[in-house]
């Protein structure tokens, strides 16, 4: 039932246009600025929960051999549209949760930039992680993405108008956390919940950082600026990312961590 969910969400939403965009266009400078600071020649990348290939692509015309799982049809299909015969790229479909095809100690750079979106237990999300982990090489880096919770409050809650009405319905705890289910397709969580999550396994935390920062709340000016003032913004914010304090507030976030030897 959870695949009946994601299959028609991204069958109708156009999951590569939203990176492309100028407002969504910092969450992927912001990934693959943190990427960009670990990536040497040679290195092999594994993207798990891969999409439409926005990430594999990029560094597979750079030259970087990539291998790439996805789960959903329409994605796969759009991932491969996109594949140019001179890319190292491969793509399988597949569960964040399950990577058995793939021996351990295989990957330099893991990327998990999707899944951890519709994970909604905790025990799902350590399988998910456990098995990027375990097919990461010693000494490699995993970036895991996050969907934060405050910054849901803001957008969905406050922007959208849905605040109230999610109390009632009990879509917002007491707590105001944002409780994550298949029907609502995304699980969120606080810089914390991350901290606890990631500190189950064997990883040296290197960096958390707001990917996109309060862009997502203030679109319409940022995709209306003049190149002058949306550089300056791009600078306040890789400036910022990294404050803890402005990390929730966020509509995504980034991890970045080192497998311990």
């Amino acid at each position: 039932m959870q695949n009946d969910y994601l299959n028609n969400y991204y069958s109708n939403y156009n999951e590569e246009g939203r990176l492309l965009s100028r407002h969504g266009s910092v969450e992927f400078l912001t990934t693959t600025n943190y990427i960009d600071r670990y990536l040497k020649p040679g290195m092999k990348i594994l993207e798990v929960g891969a999409a439409t290939g926005r990430y594999s692509l990029h560094y597979a015309a750079k030259g970087y051999e990539v291998e790439a799982v996805e789960l959903i049809d329409h994605n796969i299909e759009c991932f491969k549209g996109n594949i140019t015969s001179d890319m190292k790229v491969s793509i399988r479909q597949g569960n964040a949760c399950d990577l058995s095809f793939y021996q351990d100690n295989s990957f330099d750079i893991t990327l998990i930039l999707g899944p951890l979106y519709h994970l909604y237990t905790l025990e799902d999300k350590k399988k998910a992680v456990a098995e990027a982990v375990r097919v990461t090489k010693p000494g490699g880096i995993i970036f895991a993405a996050f969907i934060m919770n405050d910054g849901v409050i803001l957008s969905w809650g406050l922007a959208a108008g849905n605040l109230a009405k999610g109390i009632k319905e009990g879509i917002v705890t007491d707590q105001f956390h944002c409780v994550g289910t298949p029907e609502m397709l995304f699980e969120m969580s606080t810089v914390s919940e991350i901290k606890e999550l990631m500190g189950n396994f064997e990883l040296d935390s290197l960096h958390i950082a707001a990917s996109d920062g309060m862009t997502n709340h203030f679109r319409e000016a940022i995709d209306n600026a003049e190149e002058e003032l949306f550089e300056a913004w791009l600078n306040y914010h890789f400036y910022t990312c990294e404050r803890e304090d402005l990390i929730g507030f966020s509509n995504h976030s980034l991890y970045v961590g080192r497998k311990r030897k």
